[in-house]
């Protein structure tokens, strides 16, 4: 029976004097004991344990690590999210490592030390909860007005600040940003924040209508209107009357639907195509773009005072490249969501993996990455992603390292040879400013294949 007030945890020992030792070590720790991997496996099926320490050393082959590694697999096939602490003799570092590489969370090296094992424990719960605690946070539907934008970086947590001050206002907004980078969850956000939350959100991509439609889309129009107008039928502004109009792409609204547009900001009454009457209209505009309007306007291809009217305030959106940190954040969060929809349990990604995700520029932004996660998710054979899942070759992982190499030799280069220029080739001064030693200076110079600079 589980103690609700306690910790679980589930100790895989097969030496009685150790179970005995460590049952008791743990303050704050409902252990949980098992000497063999079957005991082991029940545990895990009953309890779901959130932390496991495991003895690799496990009958019937206790001199042999198979049976500890099998158990391994097997536990984190039940709960991939378990966090795995793999106890091994002084001379077992090998199994250890392997162990670590099939997805256990650290290793600890006998003699047992229970205040020292108990730190690691200790840590590994924490970790556990916190993952968890993102878990619960990703899976809680519309009921966050931020639902979806997931980001921990400088940059993106500025966006969601001005996101949560502009949303309760009235204010016609800009959302300014690349392709991919979620410029309709942006808008979805702040209608959510708005007293308009309950009234419909009405989505219009400029771009995907052809020019001759747009009108007849935006402003609606009148049965006989033009051929094929065979019923009176309300635009997208009507429909979101009450509510809030995302008009995406707007840098690619035609010149002619731009004064129009104005007409309509200005007075905020529509005039349907082969209608005479005019119709009050409340809605609230938001508008997105990946052009650059400035230009646009010089080019004579974008109202200024257009501009003017839906700009009031802008909010600019990162690309994924200048998003620290948030690149691993979000490929974490969309393979838990997708393994999920699709019915499969992974471990993570590789190591390489991760690499890759956190090197590659990501020209589509966090579509792409969405993307290139649902393409692993159904593809991949192993409990982990690799990047060969996620579709990056070795030629290309390899490239960006070699890229990544010459840009650190030629800022290695460019200081070595500031740093001689600056002391007048004296190398023991250059090497004193560069905060390295004479011997250093000198096997830099050498393998960066510089001219020997003078000697001192």
């Amino acid at each position: 029976m589980v103690d609700n007030t306690l910790k679980p945890l589930l100790v895989v020992e097969d030496n009685p004097g150790i179970q005995k030792q460590l049952k008791w070590s743990f303050e704050g720790y409902q252990v949980f004991l098992a000497g063999d991997r079957a005991s082991a496996i029940e545990q895990m099926r009953q309890h779901k344990m959130p932390v496991v320490t495991l003895d690799l050393g496990l009958p019937p082959d206790p001199a042999n690590a198979s049976e500890g590694l099998a158990a391994l697999q097997e536990i984190l096939d039940i709960a991939p999210h378990t966090k795995v602490i793999v106890v091994t003799g002084n001379d077992d570092r090998q199994n250890a490592l392997e162990a670590i590489s099939l997805g256990a969370y650290d290793f600890y090296q006998k003699p047992i030390e229970p205040e020292v094992l108990g730190l690691i424990v200790d840590r590994a719960y924490q970790l556990y909860e916190i993952e968890a605690e993102n878990r619960r946070l990703a899976t809680l539907g519309s009921d966050s007005p931020l639902d979806g934008i997931i980001g921990a970086s400088k940059s993106m947590l500025s966006a969601c600040r001005l996101v949560e001050k502009v949303g309760p206002s009235e204010a016609t907004s800009l959302v300014l940003g690349e392709s991919g980078t979620g410029k309709e969850l942006i808008a979805q956000a702040l209608h959510r924040l708005s007293p308009r939350s309950d009234k419909p959100f009405i989505a219009l991509n400029c771009a995907a209508i052809p020019d001759n439609l747009l009108e007849s889309e935006l402003f609606g129009y009148e049965k006989g209107a033009f051929t094929g107008a065979v019923k009176q039928t309300k635009g997208k502004i009507e429909s979101a009357n009450g509510g809030t109009l995302f008009l995406d792409e707007i840098g690619d609204m035609p010149m002619p639907l731009q004064a129009k547009m104005l007409r309509f900001l200005q007075e905020r009454v529509v005039e349907r195509l082969g209608g005479r009457s005019t119709i009050e209209v409340d809605v609230r505009i938001i508008c997105a773009t990946h052009r650059d309007l400035s230009q646009l306007i010089k080019d004579s291809e974008f109202r200024e005072d257009l501009f003017y009217r839906i700009s009031e305030i802008v909010i600019p959106i990162p690309a994924l490249r200048d998003r620290e940190g948030d690149r691993l954040l979000l490929a974490q969060s969309f393979l838990d969501s997708l393994s999920q929809k699709n019915a499969r349990s992974f471990r993570g990604y590789t190591e390489k993996a991760r690499a890759q995700i956190d090197m590659y520029p990501w020209p589509g932004n966090v579509r792409e990455l969405e993307n290139r996660v649902k393409r692993a998710v159904v593809l991949a054979e192993g409990s982990r992603i690799s990047e060969t899942d996620l579709g990056f070759d070795e030629d290309e992982s390899d490239s960006q390292s070699l890229d990544l190499r010459r840009a650190r030799e030629q800022v290695e280069r460019e200081v070595i040879l500031r740093a001689l220029a600056i002391h007048d080739n004296n190398v023991t001064h250059a090497a004193e400013a560069m905060g390295i030693s004479r011997p250093s200076l000198y096997q830099l110079v050498k393998k960066l294949d510089l001219p020997e600079p003078g000697k001192s």
